[in-house]
Formats: C-alpha cells, sequence, structure tokens
C-alpha cells in the first residue's frame, strides 16, 4: 500500500497552500508535479502540430500525441482505434448522441437512463428524444440509494429499449452501480449501453472488454490531468459507422467543392487541431495512476470511505445520501446539516481551510427526487487520509454547534 504523505508531496498545489484540506476531488482532482512537467516540456521543447508536418519536430508531436492514445487505450483495456479524444465526458456523450444516436434511433425506440445521471447524461438523449421523436425513460432508485434493478429489467422487457445510459459511480451518491450486470442484461434484449466512467476511472480498475461496453467515457481533470482533454471509447464496429460529429481539417481523405471522404476512426472524430498537450499530459496522468495501481488506489479509497462514514454517522443533525457501505459506495459523500443552508456551510468550511462543494452537482432530476435542493459533498483522492477527515469532522461540529 502506498503511503499518503508520500504521494501528497508530489502535489505542488499543497506546498502552495499547506494547510489546504481539498475534498472536492470529484469536481476536479489536483494535478501531480510530473504531469505539470510533461505538459510544460511540450509547450517548451515539442511543440508543433500534428499529423501534417514532414519536419521532425511535428513527427515527434504526433508520436507523443499517439503514444498517449496507445497509454490511455492500456488503462481501460482498449485498441488505440477506439480511443478518441475529445474536450470532456460533456462532449464525449454529446458526440455519441449525435454521431450514433441520430442514426441508430427512430420514433419507435425510447432510451433508458437513470436518476442518478449527471446532467451531462440527461440533455443530450433529452434533445435527442425530442428531436427524433422517441421516449426517454427512467430507473428509479431503492430506499437504499442503489439503483432498482428490478425496475430496470422490467423496462427493458417491456419496451423497445435501444440504448441505455448511465453513470457507473454517481457523483452525488457515490453509488457504484452493477454496470456489468447491466450491460449483459441491455444486450440481452438487443440495446446498446454507453457507461459515464467519470466518477469511475480515476477511482478503480475498469475494464471495457470485460465489461463488454458500447461506449464508456470520461475526463481528464479527474484523474490528475489536464482539463479540456477527455476520452470516448467506442467499439470498432459501432465507430466504423458512425459520422463525424464535426467536420473540417485533419479529418479528411479528399475533398472537392460538393463532397468529402473521411479517414477512420480515430481519426474522423477529431476535426482541426485538437488538444495535443491536453492528450500528452493526460497519458503522463495514467502513468501516475498506474505507478500506485488503480487496485491499490480503490482499496485505500475504500478504508478512508469506511473512516469518513464512521465519522459522519454518529453527527446530530446530519443527513447522509449515499448506501453507506464501501461495497456499493465510492470515494463521495453527500449530506445536508440540518438547519443550515449548503451554501453557508461550503462558506464555513472554507474558513477552515476545507474545500468541498455545495449545490445540486449538475443533478437536480436527483436533488429533486431526494426532496433537497441542495446538498454538501466531499470527496477524496489519493492525496487524502484520516487527518484531512477529521479536520473536516471538526469543522462540520463547530457548523452545527454555530447554528444550535
Amino acid at each position: 500500500m502506498f503511503n499518503t504523505a508520500d504521494i501528497k508531496e508530489k502535489f505542488p498545489i499543497f506546498r502552495h497552500y499547506p494547510d489546504l484540506v481539498f475534498l472536492d476531488s470529484a469536481a476536479s482532482s489536483q494535478r501531480p508535479q510530473e504531469v505539470i512537467d510533461t505538459v510544460s516540456a511540450f509547450y517548451a521543447s515539442r511543440n508543433a502540430n500534428i499529423h501534417r508536418g514532414i519536419y521532425t519536430l511535428s513527427e515527434e508531436a504526433t508520436n507523443a500525441y499517439e503514444s498517449a492514445r496507445a497509454t490511455v487505450a492500456r488503462l481501460i483495456n482498449a485498441d488505440s482505434s477506439e480511443i478518441i479524444f475529445t474536450r470532456n465526458t460533456t462532449e464525449s456523450i454529446n458526440m455519441v448522441a449525435y454521431s450514433w444516436g441520430r442514426n441508430a434511433l427512430t420514433p419507435q425506440d425510447t432510451i433508458l437512463i437513470t436518476l442518478m445521471e449527471h446532467h451531462a447524461n440527461i440533455l443530450p438523449w433529452q434533445t435527442l428524444a425530442k428531436e427524433i421523436g422517441c421516449s426517454l425513460e427512467v430507473v428509479s432508485l431503492t430506499d437504499s440509494y442503489t439503483l432498482n434493478m428490478q425496475e430496470m429489467e422490467r423496462k427493458l422487457e417491456q419496451m423497445p429499449v435501444k440504448l441505455v445510459a448511465l453513470c457507473h459511480v454517481s457523483n452525488v451518491l457515490g453509488t457504484k452501480n452493477p454496470v456489468a450486470e447491466i450491460i449483459r442484461m441491455a444486450h440481452a434484449h438487443g440495446a446498446r449501453i454507453l457507461v459515464d466512467g467519470a466518477q469511475a476511472v480515476p477511482h478503480l480498475p475498469v475494464d471495457v472488454q470485460r465489461l463488454d461496453a458500447d461506449f464508456y467515457t470520461f475526463s481528464g481533470h479527474k484523474m490528475f490531468g489536464p482539463t479540456g482533454i477527455g476520452v470516448l471509447y467506442g467499439k470498432a464496429e459501432l465507430l466504423e459507422h458512425m459520422p463525424p460529429f464535426l467536420t473540417g481539417g485533419g479529418m479528411i481523405e479528399d475533398v472537392n467543392i460538393h463532397n468529402a471522404s473521411f479517414q477512420e476512426a480515430p481519426f474522423k472524430f477529431e476535426a482541426g487541431t485538437p488538444h495535443i498537450a491536453g492528450a500528452i499530459g493526460l497519458a503522463a496522468a495514467v502513468r501516475f495512476m498506474e505507478e500506485i495501481s488503480l487496485e491499490a488506489i480503490e482499496k485505500y479509497e475504500e478504508r478512508l470511505l469506511a473512516y469518513t462514514l464512521d465519522k459522519f454517522q454518529s453527527l446530530p443533525g446530519v443527513s447522509i445520501f449515499g448506501p453507506q457501505d464501501t461495497d456499493t459506495q465510492a470515494g463521495v459523500l453527500s449530506f445536508s446539516i440540518s438547519g443550515v443552508h449548503p451554501h453557508d456551510a461550503a462558506s464555513l468550511y472554507d474558513e477552515s481551510n476545507i474545500a468541498v462543494r455545495a449545490g445540486h452537482h449538475c443533478a437536480i432530476p436527483l436533488h429533486k427526487a431526494l426532496n433537497v435542493t441542495a446538498t454538501v459533498r466531499i470527496s477524496f483522492s489519493v492525496y487524502n487520509d484520516t487527518d484531512d477527515i477529521d479536520a473536516c469532522v471538526q469543522a462540520t461540529e463547530r457548523i452545527i454547534h454555530l447554528f444550535s
């Protein structure tokens, strides 16, 4: 098992702010020095556009970019040709909705999502359903904040579901969905599946081959990488028949005034100059995670979550929204404090140098179902330890006392 203190020293943000307790990694993680150095080194010594130049600098940049694609593919056990670089998870999901959904769905079809989805995995399907005229259905939650699997199976059996879109891990509840089981169910009923893995890939091992996912998406900024870089994995046979999401330079085979032909995937989905430094920085982040190992990260965060749950469950007036079970919950904890608005609580935490997130976390339908307008959310990563949790608990006790 890794030493958290040693890991934390790799993140320069904590040298600049030694008293910072950062508990908002579900929104965006911090970056280790090696990722920062990798991005800086590209701009300082390898900066050139890719795929076009026949001079050394451009070829080196191209090799670094395509090597980054191979590194990301290795992380999730995919083929490099199945990895498309995007801006973020949001763009990845919109790409599937536009390029696959507008060609695969008909007015007779159904899109099935869950109540715990981030807006990024609701709005593209909502827009697509209105445009095509198909149905958008939702799977509810159980009283323990897990997916209602009986309802999931019933809707797959009774409805003409063409696509299931769901998160691997909820960004609010921390619920770890049984995606392998859901994928088997969806495929058994002839449906494709898209998995939003933004909250999963940074925290646990993901193998898209073993899962048999049709599409899988995630973002660099939540996994120690740069902002503005994301990933869409798609099965080769699906990508082959999908038209480009954007068109322009760098993704064509030939063009005349009236027609064009496009390259094969992944290049036909990466029009224009991509975020080259972002992809290379993301590869450095992947290597950082692999050096620790995803298995070690998952086990460590499970223990830290257990410690956190034990502390928060005993706090008076604190209501926790989530399974409260490390088997079904990842390192995200959302809660409310009786009589305290979450935004006020977040401001008070900040006075103690504790960074938390307060609001609806881009999941308004879920919060409406929970009958709250907002929650406080703490989320952690490899640079957090029990001292951080103790500091947060003490701050929570002060907030409770202040409003009692």
